[in-house]
């Protein structure tokens, strides 16, 4: 099988080395549980979720792209402003996998990459370069873990490419994972926002 990669030209302000690590912002689901557009609720400071998302993921890796839904320029234009590149993914109704793949594509000479949900605002930067780092000094797949579980962001090398970019449906990278589980380095860190995303509008209450 073989893939059409649309690239994305890095932020001039960042990395365009062979070696930089991506970071992938899955920011293209529709928020039905919710009821509402989950990713531009503020968080205390006022900040919206999807843009602290972004903020943590930028400080951790050398570019950060953000997928998005089509209709959703206002969300597009906060991201840029924060120093992201935006993919616009006209699939992203086929659900997550779609829309990592897209960004997988887009980016398709990165090194490695970090795929973290939009909706998880409350991990913390040194967990991001924690698992960045991992996959820069030569692990093929990490991803953090606290009091036993595991969480996000996860961290792909560049030898997953193929398999990230033919992702679909909305499982996003579970199968990737799974099929891979004796070669994840898990990194153990105190951050319980690795496990926290907002699905519910008690979610988003309770924690902001």
């Amino acid at each position: 099988m073989s893939f059409s990669f649309d690239r994305v030209t890095p932020t001039p302000h960042r990395s365009s080395s062979a070696g930089r690590v991506v970071g992938i912002l899955l920011a293209a689901g529709a928020s039905r549980r919710f009821g509402a557009d989950k990713l531009k609720q503020s968080l205390a400071g006022g900040d919206w979720v999807a843009v602290r998302a972004c903020r943590k993921l930028l400080a951790g890796t050398d570019q950060v792209l953000a997928v998005v839904r089509p209709g959703t320029e206002e969300l597009a234009e906060r991201l840029r402003a924060e120093g992201a590149d935006v993919f616009i993914c006209a699939e992203a109704d086929q659900g997550m996998g779609a829309s990592l793949a897209s960004g997988v594509r887009a980016t398709c000479d990165a090194a490695g990459w970090l795929i973290a949900l939009a909706d998880m605002p409350w991990v913390k930067i040194e967990t991001i370069v924690g698992v960045a780092n991992a996959i820069r000094h030569g692990a093929v797949l990490a991803a953090p873990r606290f009091q036993g579980q595991r969480g996000h962001p996860v961290g792909f090398a560049s030898v997953y490419r193929a398999e990230l970019a033919a992702l679909g449906g909305d499982g996003g990278a579970k199968v990737v994972i799974a099929a891979n589980s004796d070669k994840l380095r898990l990194i153990d860190c105190d951050d319980r926002g690795i496990l926290q995303d907002i699905d519910e509008p008690t979610d988003w209450a309770l924690r902001r």
